[in-house]
């Protein structure tokens, strides 16, 4: 009996060890998610505490359902390390605690100059994009039509989605749906649980029909199309879903196979899958800051691998440039936000960024958690922080 009582404790106390050890090696991010679970998995309705905990453990989550977009472990390229910027302290430490930064990298001329982490993150850890994946996908869609997949901007959605039939979209150019013209109706509000934004990842689609499809066929036509330019995250999803049936294959596959593996990036990253188990095209790629900046880098450079471009003559200057206005300042390309300066940016709720400046070399990388989704104190602080960095940089060329 006794030896029986001494066995079961040893099981036990082994058992309770190698509990301990496990729970101790999961990262620390994914053990405050749950000890601290979400009400559900629309983290636009998260707390900040589970935000900052979550858009660094989507990578690893395993209820997360995702692709790997593969690099190349031979074909790392070091970013080398230049003089730090000459910015105040307080304009740097300002700007990442005001808007809670969690990872910035400046690149000016093919060399880092400034980089911080933050709320956890480290150089070696994955943060979410949210719409910064928009450009990589407008990015593949040039690369398909350089590959013959996709035969022009011209055709029409429902060319390639045949479930689209029947709807607006019948009469909308992919032209039209990468600059977010194709006057369908579509609410894009974060901060509303009824918002198309809200819902449209949680839609039940009707049997054998692709759930971006399903949702998407439904909506009204608010304007002409090519007449109007309205933000419109499920319009991307409907590019990528577009994408796939063009290329046949995953997007994370053409990610890699394209780009990712061939730009010198350090680390695998991965795409998260909507409920048809395709990946979101408007959404939802983890990578970590320095792989968004070298991506920005790649886009800067005129996407050349082996020194060829992987996107039409031109593709990068159209697709950078304004097609649509937003206000007197900025406008939209191809899945870019663009600035009458000739810079553009990739842009993603709470903060995320990817900004390129062509005319000074220039290339920033930016994740954070801002208190709310969207907001214009936060994004104007973003662009003064950007603009900080473009005086510096005139400053030491004596401009």
């Amino acid at each position: 009996m006794k030896k029986s009582m001494k066995w079961t404790l040893s099981i036990l106390s082994g058992l309770v060890l190698i509990l301990g050890i496990f729970w101790m090696s999961l990262d620390k991010s994914v053990r405050y998610l749950i000890l601290n679970p979400p009400p559900d998995i629309n983290v636009l309705f998260w707390t900040q505490a589970q935000r900052d905990a979550g858009f660094q453990s989507l990578d690893v989550l395993p209820v997360i359902n995702k692709n790997t977009i593969n690099s190349d472990p031979k074909n790392i390229v070091q970013l080398p390390i230049g003089q730090p910027l000459d910015l105040p302290s307080e304009i740097i430490e300002g700007y990442i605690a005001d808007s809670r930064v969690a990872g910035l990298v400046v690149l000016h001329e093919g060399k880092v100059r400034l980089e911080r982490y933050s709320l956890g993150l480290t150089r070696q850890k994955k943060w979410t994009s949210f719409s910064v994946a928009k450009s990589f996908t407008s990015t593949l869609i040039g690369a398909a039509l350089k590959d013959g997949h996709i035969n022009s901007l011209q055709d029409k959605v429902s060319d390639y989605v045949t479930s689209m039939k029947g709807s607006e979209y019948d009469d909308v150019t992919i032209e039209q749906l990468i600059t977010m013209t194709s006057g369908i109706k579509w609410n894009e509000d974060y901060n509303d649980p009824n918002s198309d934004v809200s819902k449209f990842n949680f839609h039940e689609p009707e049997p054998g029909v692709n759930s971006i499809a399903s949702y998407m066929r439904q909506l009204p036509r608010a304007y002409e199309a090519g007449t109007h330019w309205a933000y419109s995250t499920g319009e991307t999803n409907l590019i990528g879903l577009l994408l796939q049936k063009a290329i046949d294959m995953p997007l994370a596959d053409y990610l890699s196979n394209k780009i990712w593996s061939k730009i010198g990036v350090e680390h695998n990253a991965s795409w998260i899958l909507g409920p048809s188990g395709n990946e979101i095209g408007g959404c939802c790629i983890q990578a970590t800051t320095r792989d968004f900046l070298r991506f920005g880098q790649f886009i800067l450079k005129g996407a050349k691998v082996n020194n060829e471009s992987i996107v039409p003559d031109n593709w990068i200057v159209n697709a950078t440039q304004k097609k649509v206005s937003t206000n007197e300042d900025h406008g939209y390309g191809y899945q870019w936000w663009t600035s009458n300066d000739g810079s553009y940016q990739a842009k993603g709720i709470y903060g995320q960024g990817i900004f390129v400046d062509p005319s000074r070399d220039l290339v920033i990388a930016v994740n954070g958690n801002w208190p709310v989704a969207l907001n214009e104190e936060f994004a104007s602080k973003k662009a003064e922080f950007f603009k900080q960095v473009q005086l510096s940089i005139d400053k030491e060329k004596g401009r």
